[in-house]
C-alpha cells in the first residue's frame, strides 16, 4: 500500500469504529499525536476514538482530498454525525510505512455559513 492509501484505510477504519484494527495495522510502535485535548500518546487517542466512537458515532467519513510530499501525508474529510458535520485536516508523518505522528484539525460545518464555496 502506498502512504496515501495507508493514511485512508486509517481513517476510514478509526472513524467507523475498527479503531484496534486501525492502530494496529497502521501506528508506529512510537505513534504521537497532536491534539490538544488529549494527552500525546497513540494509546490516549486509540482510547479517545474508541470512546467517542461508543458515545457519539461517525456516520460515515468521507476524504475529499489527499495528498502526499515525501513521508507526509494531508488528507481533508468531511465527518458526518448525528447532529453535525465537520469538515477535518489530517497531516500524518510517516517512518517507513507506519504512521509515526498525526494531527487533526476540525471545523464544524455550519448551515447557514455566507460562504458561497463551502468547505469542500
Amino acid at each position: 500500500m502506498s502512504r496515501k492509501e495507508i493514511a485512508q484505510t486509517f481513517l476510514k477504519l478509526a472513524g467507523t469504529g475498527a479503531v484496534e484494527e486501525a492502530f494496529a495495522k497502521f501506528a508506529g510502535a512510537n505513534f504521537i499525536h497532536h491534539n490538544q485535548y488529549f494527552e500525546g500518546s497513540g494509546a490516549s487517542l486509540k482510547q479517545a476514538m474508541q470512546q467517542d466512537h461508543e458515545s457519539n458515532p461517525n456516520e460515515s467519513i468521507a476524504i475529499k482530498y489527499c495528498y502526499e510530499d515525501a513521508d507526509t501525508v494531508v488528507t481533508h474529510s468531511l465527518v458526518v454525525k448525528k447532529e453535525m458535520q465537520i469538515a477535518v485536516v489530517h497531516i500524518f508523518r510517516f517512518e517507513g510505512d507506519k504512521i509515526a505522528e498525526l494531527w487533526d484539525l476540525g471545523q464544524p460545518i455550519e448551515k447557514d455559513s455566507p460562504n458561497q464555496y463551502g468547505l469542500f
